[in-house]
């Protein structure tokens, strides 16, 4: 095997000079049917087409002979993201950020200079024509079905478009995900179409009438949901698909899940990746597990090639439980898209860090693979039968083909014939007739999967590190191969894959016309001879730094977002501790700390703060290990006190790296990480918070006592010590919300109350949950402890969380709903039969109903005081309680009259909400009410003019 990374294969800033240069990320890559060009699309908007023979052959890359690159495609307005050749290798159809699809048809007279650039097009290709239909979306992937009968394409606007492959006409649009649509891919036998969408499910549509056969979810349960691509790829024999971004072992492990045929199940799992699965692609050949017996579903297996985020490519054989070869850290940045050229020994990748790479297999090492002449063959068993093709519109060649085997592609290789005779490959040809084009299809090209169960996480084997410069080049970064097993040779010689009838349609890059041009400055850094099992040396323009993608990128993440990779003199970004391995840690109790920094509270002197009769709040205890997990990220801080050295570590992880670490010289207590800090607590009563990249954006805070708990959110921290001081802090602003205030005044009514649980709001509002029954939180403006909720209002309140029958399911799902479930507690049946006063019931339901307006303010929590709110108005209106409804009419209304000089403390707005919208909703309640419908309609009047910016010259009715 052969391995090469060009580097004069780039997309580049047009408009800058060749010195401030910055490699572009590059999202697909797809190589033509005849091997002879590739094609990439990236983030400078464009389609490159390359020759791919100075690609392979390093004797073509230094004559210039054919020129390197063939042509640039500038239609589109967006990012490139995906580039797929037709199977006949006449069209090209591209998908954008710009909501886009595009098909490219070869035009011989289109060579010439690119506009706007120095760049020059010596093979000419032209918009043919441009496919809209996806919504305000990214266009992420597209796919070409066997014989080019339909196009598939998917984006984020979660819909799958079907185009006619002839006439270019939408067929249907398919809108069953619930998520952004990122991969897609045909069934050779042309019976299903596979969708793979971040709705954490793949979907299987029958073509005959575009309906669902199935939904497969299982082992995309816990897969992440900020990939770029979720790109899968069907077995040419039609067995199985196989689907990126999996995982096993509730989301630690990384795999490729491999689904069965009919049964859509999927039992087997490509295991061995330590990041994000973002790519399968198989081999289009189909291989023989003995190539000296017959084809048959047993002894036919498939090579599957996989790209991950951790920025590697495996290739599996699926007769084997382990990878046929692994490449550790050929690229930068993470893998974008996989292609296998039409002879099944060529693959290419191509990263976001802005390179691609080839890896050249000779065809001794894939064993036993067959001809594409035998694979229809196999396909045909299936017995389907497609579709009829759209009027006008045949199959049937009208050129004689030339045998294949009289041709030989020009790329330096050479195809012996197949034991079945030589293969004929169709091209698209244009009718006479206007407005119709004759289709003429190439036999199916498919992707090629698993038949055979693969277990166990196979081993990424280090390279060996004894080999010296390549080609002069010194080696600054190693890429680590593994072959699987031994080499046999094939039996079966493989075909010419193109027929003369398509050469004749346009010449290949070494005999197009071309103006001559300087030779390349770019060097290759890879020696094409060198074998693939030895370390393969990196040119130093590819052991530059790259920019990390980021971080909040859910859902929909933009191409643009990927950035650029930067300037190639800078030096590869590290992270402090990024190069550990991530250990599992069961946590136990400390019993004596080695390090005799912080002696534990129970052995040798009392601190001050617990030498009173009692501890407010009990210590912590002191383990080895704490972990403290970002909500909704997976990432999570942890801690570690290595009891033998006396060493505290604390670390921040993300996926399987390590972020950044930090030596404290206390052990630590507790631990809270958010989106926006983490914060340890250490045992002499010192707080240390980091920003998201590890720094001290706070000095240490000293807070005289150790911790007891310490909670956050967002930007708010929270925390109490073990004598009772709690403290609130805004870490982006980096002060307190409050002076310090102690929990002391809580206990003081009653020597049995003790704190239940503590937590903060984003806004910096603590919430303490006591054991009597109550829900407190400290004001900063009245300096004093209020109740946010209250076990009491159970005694009589028709709307106590626990009464409650009809509420909306806003009400059910905030903050306020939740703190009133947690002191709920059970129903008291007796409390029915105590005697109460005849008002008993509508005192207590307003009473807290008005409590519950106050502390959805202070929580800030608008669904749930407009729903509080409204709830309240028709209490008042129920019971007629005229003065109660004017009081809130005029403080939602505002002033009335307005006086030079006059201070006024109103506010239109409450919590975000304007007032004067809630009272609409308000008097519409009154409007409903029998005493109250006529001051509801004056003030509905009064409402509508105050709207129309009218002058009120007349005082208000009386009574208003």
């Amino acid at each position: 095997m052969k391995f090469t990374k060009p580097a004069w294969v780039m997309h580049k800033d047009s408009a800058k000079s060749d010195q401030s240069t910055k490699r572009l990320s590059i999202f697909s890559i797809h190589v033509h049917p005849d091997g002879s060009r590739i094609a990439t699309g990236g983030l400078d908007a464009k389609i490159r087409i390359w020759s791919t023979k100075p690609i392979l052959n390093q004797a073509s890359e230094l004559s210039g002979n054919p020129p390197k690159s063939l042509c640039t495609l500038t239609m589109h307005t967006g990012p490139v993201l995906t580039v797929r050749w037709a199977h006949s290798g006449k069209w090209l159809a591209s998908g954008s950020d710009d909501e886009t699809v595009m098909i490219w048809d070869h035009d011989p007279n289109a060579r010439g200079k690119v506009w706007g650039s120095d760049e020059v097009n010596v093979e000419g290709w032209k918009p043919l024509k441009r496919l809209p239909g996806h919504d305000s979306a990214d266009v992420t992937d597209v796919a070409w079905s066997p014989g080019d009968r339909y196009l598939a394409s998917v984006g984020l606007d979660s819909a799958v478009m079907i185009w006619c492959g002839f006439t270019l006409e939408r067929l249907r649009r398919l809108d069953q995900h619930q998520g952004f649509v990122k991969g897609v891919c045909w069934d050779p036998v042309g019976e299903f179409l596979a969708t793979q969408s971040d709705d954490r499910t793949v979907k299987i549509w029958k073509t005959t009438d575009w309906s669902l056969e199935a939904e497969v979810s299982k082992p995309f349960e816990d897969s992440p949901g900020s990939t770029f691509f979720r790109r899968l790829s069907w077995s040419p024999d039609g067995a199985h698909i196989t689907a990126s971004n999996a995982t096993n072992n509730k989301g630690y492990v990384f795999i490729a899940a491999v689904i069965t045929r009919n049964t859509w199940t999927s039992e087997i799992s490509l295991v061995g990746h330590e990041n994000t699965v973002e790519v399968a692609c198989y081999n289009p050949h189909i291989f023989l597990r003995n190539p000296a017996a017959p084809i048959s579903t047993s002894n036919i297996c498939s090579v599957v090639a996989l790209g991950a985020d951790d920025r590697s490519v495996s290739v599996w054989q699926t007769k084997s439980a382990r990878p046929l070869i692994v490449c550790k850290e050929v690229f930068e940045r993470h893998i974008m898209d996989l292609s296998w050229s039409w002879d099944g020994l060529t693959l290419y990748a191509a990263s976001s860090d802005g390179t691609i790479a080839a890896f050249q297999f000779d065809s001794q090492e894939l064993e036993g693979i067959a001809s594409h002449v035998d694979q229809e063959q196999y396909l045909a068993k299936f017995g389907f039968n497609p579709p009829p093709l759209p009027e006008g519109y045949s199959h049937i060649s009208k050129q004689v083909p030339v045998s294949a085997a009289h041709v030989q592609m020009q790329q330096g290789s050479d195809f012996d014939s197949g034991s079945n005779g030589p293969e004929k490959v169709n091209i698209l040809v244009a009718k006479r007739a206007p407005k119709k084009r004759l289709g003429l299809v190439s036999a199916p090209s498919s992707s090629a999967i698993p038949s055979a169960r693969v277990s166990g996480p196979p081993p990424l084997p280090p390279a060996p590190s004894s080999h010296g410069p390549i080609n002069g080049v010194p080696i600054s970064k190693r890429a680590q191969f593994n072959q699987a097993h031994e080499i046999k040779p094939p039996s079966h010689a493989i075909p010419s894959p193109i027929s003369a009838t398509f050469s004749a349609s346009f010449p290949p890059p070494s005999e197009q016309p071309f103006v001559d041009a300087p030779p390349d400055s770019w060097s290759r850094h890879a020696d094409l001879g060198q074998p693939m099992d030895m370390d393969i040396g990196h040119n130093s323009a590819f052991d530059t730094a790259t920019q990390n993608a980021p971080a909040a990128t859910k859902g929909k993440r933009k191409a643009s977002m990927l950035g650029e990779v930067v300037d190639e003199r800078n030096i590869k970004p590290r992270t402090l501790g990024g190069d550990r391995p991530i250990e599992t840690h069961v946590p136990k109790a400390i019993s004596s700390w080695a390090g005799g920094l912080v002696p534990p509270p129970q052995e040798g002197l009392t601190p001050l703060w617990a030498s009173g009769s009692r501890s407010v709040l009990p210590p912590l205890p002191l383990l080895t290990y704490l972990t403290s997990e970002v909500e909704g990220t997976g990432d999570f801080l942890e801690a570690k006190n290595i009891e033998e050295t006396g060493t505290t570590e604390v670390a921040f992880i993300s996926g399987k790296s390590t972020e950044w670490l930090d030596y404290l010289p206390s052990p630590v207590l507790a631990l809270k990480a958010t989106t926006g800090f983490s914060a340890v607590a250490m045992q002499d009563g010192t707080v240390n918070v980091y920003s998201v990249t590890g720094r001290r954006t706070m000095p240490t805070l000293s807070l005289g006592s150790p911790v007891s708990i310490m909670e956050g959110s967002k930007n708010a921290l929270l925390a109490i010590t073990v004598s009772g001081q709690l403290y609130c802090w805004n870490i982006k602003k980096q002060t307190a919300n409050f002076t310090p205030v102690s929990i002391l005044g809580l206990y003081g009514m009653s020597p049995n109350v003790s704190l239940v649980s503590a937590s903060i709001r984003e806004n910096g509002t603590p919430i303490l949950n006591c054991s009597n029954g109550v829900v407190y939180s400290y004001d900063a403006d009245l300096c004093t402890w209020t109740k946010l909720a209250d076990r009491w209002w159970a005694e009589g309140s028709d709307f106590w969380q626990g009464r409650q029958r009809g509420n909306s399911s806003i009400a059910n799902r905030g903050i306020m709903s939740s703190i009133e479930s947690s002191i709920a507690g059970a129903p008291d049946e007796s409390a029915a039969e105590k005697p109460r006063p005849s008002w008993w019931s509508s005192a207590l339901t307003l009473g807290h109903l008005e409590t519950k307006m106050i502390s959805t303010k202070v929580l800030d929590s608008p669904a749930e005081y407009k729903h509080a709110l409204l709830v309240y108005a028709k209490k008042i209106a129920d019971e007629g309680f005229r003065g109660k409804a004017e009081e809130l009419i005029k403080e939602l209304f505002g002033p009335v009259y307005w006086r030079p000089g006059r201070e006024d403390t109103w506010n239109s707005t409450v919590i975000g909400l304007s007032k004067r919208d809630l009272l609409k909703d308000v008097l519409s309640v009154f409007a409903r009410s029998k005493t109250l419908s006529t001051l509801a309609a004056t003030w509905q009047d009064i409402l509508k003019k105050a709207a129309n910016d009218e002058q009120f010259t007349r005082p208000l009715p009386r009574g208003c």
